[in-house]
């Protein structure tokens, strides 16, 4: 078993839940999803986080989709185990990594309202978590937990088994810099991937960050964009986003993200349906249209790109 370390970097795919139209698992799309994100450059997969609708899963129901990914692809898999109480983020922890994930995420409760809360919750979920390597998803535009970097800084010293940032702070740029500058100085250094739908990628890989953890339904433009960084070729990594931003926009819409990624996923073949499970959002015809012009539009500017 792959377990997460700091040096993780790429493309962590976050990973969609694939529902039937009546809302049962759709398992067979699992396989046709993972299938997918490997063929498309991911360097690991992440499930069951908030666009994974972990929450809408009963407890049967995640452990089958952990153990049917985990069967389908030797990538390193992170597992979103957050929860209200420490007792369900332990049990889902302890069961991910029993099937062979690599490691697991957990966001803060929106009841943390201080920075001590902050601090001495992640020192909890670490003793938890026992000797589990885990992720802090720092997404304060869904958790409506603010965490400073000096905050983080001091998990990472008091944690050791935090390997991991899922930085989706926004605006967030100033904080890689912070974080990268007090590695340079001495604090342990871990891998910081990025989220919020890519919006941001290059100028984050050009303040640090190791990859990006997003769902954006095209992973290869992730994959892309971060291999020609690493290359030094940044005017092609700004070309191939600017090329794929008008989707981005569109799918980053909120209260519509999800639905519009599930719908280009189905369209590319990724999984058979777009549904998301209820309660949540569906598609109009006017807003299928927009993205069927957005992907054509896509298209031909990736041939002119060659």
């Amino acid at each position: 078993m792959t377990r997460l370390t700091e040096a993780a970097k790429g493309v962590y795919t976050i990973a969609v839940t694939p529902f039937l139209p009546d809302g049962a698992v759709d398992y067979d799309s699992i396989d046709s999803m993972v299938d997918f994100y490997v063929e498309k450059g991911a360097s690991g997969l992440t499930i069951l986080g908030i666009m994974g609708e972990a929450g809408k899963l009963a407890a049967d129901e995640s452990r089958t989709v952990i153990d049917r990914v985990l069967k389908r692809t030797d990538l390193p898999v992170i597992v979103g185990v957050s929860a209200p109480g420490l007792a369900s983020i332990k049990a889902l922890g302890d069961t991910a990594m029993e099937l062979g994930a690599a490691g697991v995420m957990v966001a803060p409760p929106a009841t943390l309202k201080t920075d001590a809360m902050i601090l001495n919750y992640y020192r909890d979920v670490a003793e938890a978590l026992g000797d589990t390597p885990f992720v802090l998803q720092d997404f304060p535009l869904v958790t409506n937990v603010q965490i400073d970097p000096k905050v983080i800084l001091q998990i990472i010293e008091d944690c050791p088994t935090c390997v991991m940032l899922k930085h989706e702070d926004w605006p967030g740029l100033a904080k890689i810099s912070a974080l990268r500058a007090a590695s340079d100085a001495g604090s342990r250094r871990i891998s910081i991937l990025c989220g919020n739908g890519g919006q941001f990628l290059p100028e984050e890989m050009a303040r640090g960050a190791d990859g990006a953890m997003t769902g954006f339904a095209y992973p290869e433009m992730m994959a892309q964009v971060i291999a020609a960084y690493d290359a030094g070729d940044t005017d092609r990594a700004h070309d191939l986003f600017d090329a794929y931003l008008p989707v981005i926009r569109f799918e980053t819409q909120p209260g519509l993200g999800l639905p519009v990624r599930k719908y280009i996923l189905a369209k590319r073949g990724a999984i058979a349906h777009p549904t998301v499970r209820k309660p949540g959002a569906a598609l109009s015809g006017p807003a299928v249209a927009e993205v069927d012009h957005l992907m054509a539009r896509l298209e031909r500017r990736l041939a002119e790109l060659g």
